[in-house]
C-alpha cells in the first residue's frame, strides 16, 4: 500500500509507502505499479538515477529536460535528508512559476512524484545524503536544461545561504527565470 498525498499543485504528488517493522528494522516496498496505476498514476519507469552528495547544503537543480525527452520522477532519500522542489513550467497552468517544496527523509520513506512539465532540484539537509529517483525519459544531453537554483523571481525558501551553498559550476550558471520560455504545454486531463 501507498499513501498518495496532493500538494498545494494537484498534478505533484507525496508518496509514502507503508513500512513493516519489527525489532529488526522495516519491510517496504518503495516502488509498486500496481498500487500506484490503483492510485491512478501509471508510469512507465525506463531508468533509475542516484546521486551522493557529501555536504550539508549541496544544491542540486533546478534541473529538467525539454521536449521530446521530458520527464516524470519519482523522488525519495535513501539516506539524510533534502528539502526536494518541484517548479511548475507548464505553459498555461494556472500555478505556472509556482513550486512545491517537500522536505523527504529516509528515516519518514515519503517520495515525491514530480511531473514532466516541471524543473526539480533539492538541498541536502544532513551529510552523505543519497537521492534516488526513477525516470521516465532517458537522459538526454541535448535537452538538458535548468533554471537557477536561487532567482528571487521564484521565491523558494532553500535552507541555506548564496554565500554557504555547495553547487556544481553548471548550476551555479543556469539562466534566470525572467525571460524563460517554457518548451512545455499545460493540458488539463
Amino acid at each position: 500500500m501507498i499513501e498518495c498525498i496532493n500538494t498545494t499543485i494537484p498534478a505533484v504528488k507525496i508518496l509514502t509507502p507503508r513500512r513493516h517493522g519489527d525489532a529488526r528494522g522495516y519491510f517496504s516496498e518503495s516502488y509498486n505499479r500496481r498500487a500506484l496505476a490503483d492510485a491512478g498514476i501509471d508510469i512507465d519507469f525506463v531508468q533509475d538515477n542516484e546521486s551522493l552528495s557529501a555536504e550539508t547544503g549541496t544544491i542540486r537543480g533546478l534541473h529538467f529536460q525539454a521536449p521530446p525527452f521530458e520527464q516524470t520522477k519519482l523522488v525519495r532519500v535513501l539516506t539524510g535528508a533534502v528539502l526536494d522542489v518541484a517548479l511548475d513550467l507548464r505553459a498555461g497552468s494556472p500555478t505556472y512559476g509556482q513550486h512545491v517544496a517537500v522536505r523527504l527523509s529516509a528515516e519518514e520513506g515519503n517520495q515525491l512524484l514530480i511531473p514532466a512539465g516541471f524543473a526539480h532540484g533539492f538541498c541536502t539537509l544532513a551529510p552523505d545524503t543519497r537521492v534516488f529517483y526513477k525516470v521516465d525519459q532517458y537522459y538526454s544531453a541535448a535537452h538538458d536544461a535548468g533554471l537557477f537554483w536561487n532567482d528571487p523571481d521564484i521565491g523558494i525558501e532553500w535552507p541555506v545561504s548564496s554565500e554557504s551553498a555547495v553547487l556544481s559550476e553548471k548550476d551555479s550558471k543556469l539562466p534566470a527565470f525572467e525571460g524563460f520560455r517554457s518548451p512545455f504545454a499545460y493540458q488539463t486531463l
